[in-house]
């Protein structure tokens, strides 16, 4: 099936189409602009495609940019979750995704991912390994290795991942007498507090946030990447990503000081390359002018 065309109406992507792609499960939504070789964006939580509005702005000319909304996320579909959380597996979203660039012409394309998506990215490299050709992540380690070296500094700094598996609906009934609330404690905490998010962007992730189906979703999202995701990687046997990886994290945020990123990520794939960047978390909101020209020298390497 083709993908839909939506009308825009914000003003966060100049230039860009709005698109609803469909694949067998999950229609998918995207923002696409640009001009160049293929790269796919991912967002984290609890956020949506908008977290990358200021990197589009500076990689348009040099990349045909997918920023897609991940499934649970946004104004992606939303399903219910399954007994084992398979519907969120990490190796479910990534299928989403792959879906999504064989929808729009890109047999082979990079990715660029941050916190959740980053995670999506890691599997969509693994199980589609002829398709990615590069892959780049925000300010996270491999999911497996944090929970197993998890400390005390890292389990207080990082309480939301403790508290989304808890069982349903208990995390989602909490989340959902105040969204605004826990979407402001959560994003708000971290070393730049809100100020990377621009007023038109923090609308949409309010708006978004507020439907009960996302806080589900994203609540589904934590609750595999617990349980079904960490299988997923012990069956892969110690196979490692062959594709050239670019790690980057905030040099204020939490990954950097609980783990050290570069010798994980070394554990799981063979060409590893990264250093941190002055600033937290939200990297991609907080510095877009490092971290476009981050992924403007990677990327453009295989170009």
């Amino acid at each position: 099936m083709s993908p839909t065309e939506l009308p825009v109406t914000d003003n966060l992507f100049p230039g860009f189409r709005l698109l609803d792609v469909a694949t067998p499960g999950a229609r998918i939504r995207v923002r696409v602009g640009g001009e160049g070789p293929p790269l796919l964006l991912l967002h984290g939580y609890p956020q949506t495609h908008v977290l990358w509005h200021k990197v589009a702005a500076r990689l348009k000319d040099r990349f045909t940019l997918v920023c897609a909304d991940l499934r649970g996320y946004g104004d992606s579909d939303k399903p219910k979750g399954e007994a084992d959380h398979a519907n969120y597996a990490k190796r479910a979203m990534a299928l989403d995704m792959a879906e999504v660039m064989t929808a729009l012409g890109h047999e082979r394309f990079c990715v660029g991912a941050h916190d959740r998506g980053a995670r999506v990215a890691h599997r969509l490299a693994l199980d589609h390994p002829g398709r990615v050709i590069r892959l780049a992540t925000l300010d996270i380690a491999p999911t497996r290795e944090m929970y197993a070296n998890t400390t005390d500094a890292f389990a207080r700094a990082y309480w939301h991942w403790f508290f989304l598996i808890q069982p349903p609906p208990f995390p989602e009934r909490m989340i959902g007498a105040d969204p605004a609330a826990f979407w402001r404690k959560k994003c708000g905490s971290g070393s730049a507090g809100m100020t990377p998010f621009v007023p038109e962007a923090l609308i949409h992730y309010l708006r978004c946030f507020a439907d009960p189906a996302t806080i589900h979703g994203s609540c589904e999202d934590y609750r595999a990447a617990a349980t079904i995701d960490i299988r997923h990687d012990d069956e892969d046997g110690g196979r490692k990503l062959t594709q050239p990886l670019l790690a980057l994290w905030g040099a204020n945020g939490i990954i950097g000081k609980c783990f050290d990123p570069l010798a994980l990520w070394r554990e799981r794939a063979q060409d590893v390359r990264g250093h941190a960047l002055p600033g937290g978390h939200y990297l991609a909101e907080e510095v877009p002018d490092l971290v476009a020209a981050e992924f403007g020298s990677f990327f453009g390497e295989a170009a």
